[in-house]
């Protein structure tokens, strides 16, 4: 069979069996929550199309994101930065199971969209960002993947050229959306060229829409008393980098937060940590990072320093998802493969 067959056929039964896992879970998450604490992560909240997220982010909208802060409201504490540093170290005591509440990439509605309603409920949440893509300079390579996509279907375009520098004959939707979406960090000069044939103008997209934020805008939040920190210099997927261009990445984020008076002592990693070794972190923790950061959910980690947080982006409420979250925890303990295991 296939390879994409079977790796779907496995997703589609695990799914399965997440759901009928997550029927035996109690209604109560703050006992059965298998951790003392909770870090959810978002990219976007808009109640509008975002032609360059909508194919690569689920992204909620205004009413349901603040749903989900009701949902967790009810069984963690939400809690600041310094707060979650001094509850590891054991100096911060909480009145139930903390969450910490994060976002990613930098986006401009965060600051349009999110905050008011952070505000409003008096929430904290750090956002972790890709210092090159402040003040619009450029579109981060999925961005741009998404955006090239929603241009091709919406004219429905058929430019040979296009399906040439993809290597297909196929003009399904489906088949052009693999095909993009699957181009890599390293190989980004493709959907540059794909853009030109498509003609979409990505400096007038960035230019016109301003997806990210601004160094003001993230000046002003840091003047309200959000984190802002370290994703990285431009969200390359790390498992894909030497060690030696991990740690220049790292440190080239971590120079423009300093420089800007942000938070240094934190590092989101760009989509995911998998693959990341030992000699990473042993190298960065000689720094003065105290926090790094995953996204696989509810799982427990070799370097004790490293938090996994939760994706929300998934059509689902905050409550289903850390229903299911608890679920496949338990699955994963009772075969002992909760934990992160790292050479």
């Amino acid at each position: 069979m296939p390879a994409d067959f079977l790796l779907h056929l496995n997703m589609v039964l695990k799914k399965k069996i997440i759901r009928f896992a997550t029927k035996f879970q109690e209604r109560d998450l703050e006992k059965s929550f298998q951790l003392d604490y909770c870090i959810p992560v978002y990219h976007s909240v808009s109640d509008v199309d975002l032609a360059h997220l909508k194919h690569v982010v689920n992204y909620k909208n205004v009413q349901d994101f603040e749903k989900d802060l009701d949902e967790m409201s009810r069984f963690f504490q939400f809690v600041t930065w310094e707060e979650f540093k001094d509850f590891h170290a054991g100096t911060f005591k909480a009145e139930k199971k903390i969450a910490l509440l994060t976002f990613d990439d930098g986006l401009s509605e965060f600051y349009f969209n999110a905050v008011p309603v952070l505000l409003r409920k008096g929430i904290y949440a750090i956002n972790f960002i890709n210092p090159k893509f402040v003040d619009n300079k450029e579109l981060m390579f999925r961005a741009k993947a998404s955006l090239i996509l929603e241009k091709i279907i919406a004219t429905n375009s058929r430019n040979p050229e296009i399906f040439k520098l993809l290597d297909i004959s196929d003009f399904a939707e489906k088949t052009l959306k693999q095909k993009i979406l699957k181009i890599p960090f390293e190989k980004q000069k493709i959907l540059d060229q794909i853009a030109d044939l498509a003609e979409v103008d990505l400096e007038e997209y960035v230019k016109t829409q301003k997806p990210y934020m601004n160094l003001e805008q993230l000046k002003s939040l840091n003047r309200q008393g959000f984190g802002i920190s370290n994703h990285g210099w431009d969200h390359p997927l790390y498992k894909d980098l030497t060690l030696k261009e991990q740690i220049e990445n790292t440190q080239k984020g971590a120079e423009f937060l300093k420089e800007n008076q942000f938070l240094t002592d934190g590092f989101a990693f760009p989509f995911t940590d998998f693959g990341v070794g030992n000699s990473f972190f042993d190298q960065i923790f000689q720094h003065e990072y105290d926090c790094t950061f995953g996204t696989a959910g509810i799982k427990l980690d070799s370097v004790t320093k490293n938090f996994q947080r939760i994706p929300m982006e998934n059509g689902k409420s905050a409550s289903q998802t850390l229903k299911e979250e608890v679920a496949y925890f338990n699955l994963k303990k009772m075969i002992n493969r909760n934990q992160i295991v790292r050479k």
